[in-house]
Order: structure tokens, then sequence, then C-alpha cells
């Protein structure tokens, strides 16, 4: 069952923490993750 609409998108705290070192950083990088629950959000695309 998908999730609610009411809800807001679940990132894992470990995920975003990193996505936003490598915003700060000029270089990018690929992440590899395990965290299913997570949702891809804007942030996450091309790291910008």
């Amino acid at each position: 069952m998908p999730r609610s609409l009411k809800k807001n998108p679940f990132v894992a705290n470990h995920l975003l923490r990193k996505i936003n070192m490598l915003n700060t950083k000029a270089e990018k990088e690929i992440i590899i993750t395990w965290s299913r629950a997570s949702t891809i959000i804007p942030t996450m695309i091309g790291f910008g």
C-alpha cells in the first residue's frame, strides 16, 4: 500500500546528512544506501 499523501516523505537522517555534505562540496560522488524506506527528494537529484 502506498504512503498517505497527508504525511511528509520519509528520508533517513544519515542519508540527509550525506546529501548535505555532498551539496557543500564541488565534487560529485555516488551514494550507496540500503535505506529502502527513504524517498528520493529533489535535492538528491544531481546533488543540486
